[in-house]
């Protein structure tokens, strides 16, 4: 690695937030919407809990991700490289994996066409094709999506706003003290997999949360600020790479008093950014959509765990507050899902395109933002087919999407553990309850992965 002094850490936090918001963004999406308010209406608030343990686990993840990326430039992908040459290639395959089907954008489909109509397989590729031209055309990805994510987590918390005030019962809020006071109570109607599945995936999940290191790079963060950014071929201007070839990575002296005065800013900073975005943000949007779920049609028999769940409850909406409030409903919802839908696309481009060029590609003329190009428009080719030759939630990419989500989690939370004990300088290592987090988020997506091939191998075998 290219030894290089720690770049300075802003002084106020404001110039920094971005990346949790856009990890809170994208993960603003089925889970938010369809997954916990469904959980809300068959089991009350009981299990509210269940969601911030979900998205604790989740910050101390992300952190040790953003943790190697502070202190050396690569991706904590590369880092797993680093043991096997090949584990990002493994990553990125279970990540492809789970987004291969394009359920969010045919899910944000499925609810314009409860407003406007139409068929949503057409609407489902025009809504990729849409996301396709915005990655690429955009001359900085990172900060067209920083953008648009911020905007949509101001449109969703207008809306919920209007929701407290117009749509929330009173008996709702006395209930949602359950949330706190069942800690550790199970709903065990819904099945377990189903509530361990609600936990693990509050928040983000799958290749989401490994591709902090990829945003929070791009922003700037730490040694990440001396590698180029992922840059429209089209619109975009490439940044200067490393003058020596082959660096891979940055490492500064954690010896000069300097540069450890930096590093404590940066992860104060950089801890603080991630608990005001994706942690508050994650958890009260959860608590604000199972509050409107349990106002409107908690008990209600034959609610479907899908996007029809969230015709019925907009239906409700329009009944007791006014038709304007459920057609709105719908159409935030299918933003949100939307936007969530560019988030995956990027994300699963940026991990793949990263993996490539770092491991696979070194010293080729190619660019990382020419792979991620190709890779964007890959993907959205390959949704829109699935699409347009009619299949309708194909059995077997929901078997394998709902697998390899909780099993790559499984695995990255351990070579994450390892990574920050064995890779990083001994000031700058992982240790005290941190560790013990991440042994806990193990344990947590071991069992998930476990359970979910056990139901899945029951149900089709």
């Amino acid at each position: 690695p290219e030894v290089r002094e720690l770049p300075a850490p802003p002084k106020r936090v404001w110039p920094i937030i971005g990346p949790g918001v856009v990890a809170a963004g994208v993960g603003l999406s089925s889970g938010e919407f369809i997954l916990w308010p469904y959980i809300a209406s068959q089991a009350g608030l009981v299990f509210l809990w269940g969601a911030v343990v979900g998205v604790l686990t989740q910050w101390f993840i992300n952190m040790e991700v953003e943790r190697y990326t502070l202190a050396t430039g690569e991706t904590a992908v590369s880092g797993f490289n680093r043991y096997w040459k090949h584990w990002g290639a493994v990553m990125v395959v279970f990540t492809y994996a789970a987004n291969l089907w394009p359920g969010w954008a045919t899910s944000s489909a499925t609810m314009l066409s409860y407003v406007f109509g139409g068929d949503p397989a057409i609407i489902g590729m025009c809504l990729l094709a849409a996301i396709g031209a915005m990655l690429t055309l955009a001359p900085v990805v990172y900060t067209a999506l920083e953008k648009l994510l911020f905007f949509k987590l101001a449109v969703v918390a207008v809306f919920f706003v209007l929701a407290v005030v117009l749509a929330v019962e009173a008996s709702s809020w006395g209930d949602l003290p359950d949330g706190v006071t069942h800690i550790g109570q199970f709903p065990t109607e819904l099945g377990v997999a189903v509530l361990m599945g609600a936990i693990a995936y509050a928040g983000a999940g799958g290749g989401q949360n490994l591709c902090q290191s990829n945003w929070i790079r791009d922003k700037g963060f730490g040694m990440g600020r001396y590698v180029p950014r992922v840059v429209s071929p089209i619109t975009g201007k490439e940044e200067a790479a490393s003058t020596t070839e082959a660096a891979a990575g940055y490492v500064f002296e954690p010896d000069d008093p300097e540069n450890m005065s930096r590093w404590q800013r940066w992860w104060r900073l950089a801890n603080i950014e991630q608990g005001m975005t994706f942690v508050l943000v994650t958890i009260v949007t959860i608590t604000l959509t199972s509050l409107l779920s349990h106002s409107t049609v908690f008990g209600m028999e034959g609610l479907a765990n899908d996007v029809s769940f969230v015709e019925a409850e907009g239906e409700q909406l329009k009944e007791s507050v006014g038709s304007w409030f459920g057609t709105t409903f719908w159409l935030i919802g299918a933003f949100s899902l939307f936007t969530a839908a560019t988030g995956i696309v990027d994300y699963t481009s940026r991990m793949a395109a990263d993996t490539l060029k770092s491991t696979y590609l070194r010293g080729r003329t190619v660019t990382e933002s020419q792979l991620y190009f190709w890779l964007v428009w890959g993907l959205v080719a390959c949704g829109a087919t699935i699409l347009l030759i009619g299949f309708d939630q194909p059995l077997v990419l929901l078997v394998i999407s709902a697998c390899v989500s909780g099993l790559m989690m499984f695995v990255y939370s351990m070579l994450l553990l390892m990574l920050n004990r064995k890779s990083l300088p001994r000031p700058l290592k992982i240790r005290n309850y941190r560790v013990a987090a991440l042994i806990w988020a193990v344990l947590l997506y071991g069992t998930l992965a476990a359970l979910t091939i056990r139901q899945q191998y029951i149900d089709n075998f």
